[in-house]
Order: structure tokens, then sequence, then C-alpha cells
């Protein structure tokens, strides 16, 4: 299992966009894209920080759903939507699971 930690700042008083944001790439998710689950966060010590947490079925999966043709009209629209909320470009971290519970 693979997993990528995504790290945006909001712009001051755009908060209302980032749900906008989550609906705009849920609807480009494509069957079979190896996505397992997505979560999304807010920094409890600086609000302004927002998280979204992907974990996919590998990294090979992952690569393969970046260049997915389907997808590429809704990112358009998404990044447009981005552009808006967060100040400056994301901060991708790419992680390996090393354990995945669910209680």
């Amino acid at each position: 299992m693979w997993a990528q930690l995504i790290v945006q700042q909001l712009r001051p008083g755009k908060e209302s966009g980032v749900q906008a944001i989550l609906d705009k790439l849920h609807e480009t998710e494509q069957p079979g894209s190896g996505l397992l689950r997505s979560t999304a966060l807010r920094d409890g010590g600086d609000p302004g920080k927002v998280y979204l947490l992907v974990q996919f079925e590998s990294e090979d999966a992952a690569r393969t759903r970046e260049q997915d043709g389907r997808r590429q009209e809704g990112l358009t629209e998404a990044r447009a939507l981005m552009a808006e909320v967060f100040e400056g470009p994301p901060e991708f971290v790419d992680l390996t699971v090393i354990e995945d519970l669910t209680f």
C-alpha cells in the first residue's frame, strides 16, 4: 500500500471553498483507479492549513491514475478552484504505508 499527503495553505476567507474542491475531485474519480481512501483534514493548530491523505493499492496504481486522460477535464476545473482557494502550489509527501488499521 502507498499513500500521499498533500499539504496546502488556505487563502484568508476561503475556507468554504474546500468542500467544492473535494466534491470536484470526487467527481473525477474513475472505477478501478487503485484509490482506496481519501481523507481531508484541517490542522487544529493552524486552521488555514489543509491536508489531503490519499491511499492507493500501490505507487504504480497512483502514478497510472495521474496519467488517466478521463480525469483531466474534471481536474482542470478542480485546479481552477484550487488557485482561488489555496495560496501557492501544494506540497506532496510520498509515503509507504507500514500498517493501516480500522477499528
